[in-house]
């Protein structure tokens, strides 16, 4: 049988004596309305800081929006009113390094050329080789064919061409030469 856990006990309603005491906690650097004043006061300072280290409007735009929401949102942690303008600033600077780097990395990435790639014509013509050759292959004798296939194909030398199909290394020369000669022939003519 499954256990379930209990609930944790709701905690009652702070006293409204209890409620002004905890809104006296509360520093004055860290309310909504200095933000905003500060933001309001100082938007224009916050955006040529970030003008200077970025390079179009839209991005220390931005950056500027971005510093007041970070800034609102750990708004606990200023503790003194007066600081809230340098968290601001420590913050547009910081946001800035953050698109430079992202910018760089974006360019490194960007710099890198692509791969070289046939065309698909290139794809077509070089398909149309292939199958010329193969078809200019079945035209030869079995012997010339298959002293090409083991040279050229296998990559093998003269001598283990011999060595593999029980011929000379004389007939091996002999037929693949006769070999290429009828090979140039049908191809030009295909051509």
């Amino acid at each position: 049988m499954p256990v379930i856990a209990p609930m944790p006990a709701a905690h009652p309603a702070p006293l409204p004596s209890q409620r002004e005491s905890a809104e006296d906690a509360v520093p004055a650097g860290t309310t909504v309305d200095h933000l905003t004043e500060t933001y309001r006061a100082h938007y224009r300072s916050l955006l040529g800081l970030a003008a200077l280290l970025l390079d179009d409007t839209a991005s220390c735009e931005d950056v500027v929006q971005e510093a007041f929401i970070r800034v609102h949102s750990a708004r606990r942690r200023v503790r003194d009113k007066e600081k809230t303008l340098a968290y601001l600033r420590q913050t547009v600077v910081n946001l800035s390094r953050s698109a430079l780097r992202r910018r760089i990395l974006g360019l490194k990435l960007l710099s890198k050329p692509m791969p070289d790639m046939a065309s698909a014509e290139e794809g077509a013509y070089d398909q149309l080789e292939r199958d010329a050759l193969i078809k200019a292959m079945k035209g030869l004798q079995r012997r010339q064919r298959e002293v090409l296939v083991l040279r050229y194909f296998a990559d093998m030398t003269e001598a283990q061409v011999a060595q593999t199909l029980g011929i000379s290394l004389g007939s091996v020369k002999a037929y693949g030469s006769r070999g290429i000669a009828a090979l140039r022939v049908a191809m030009e003519a295909t051509a």
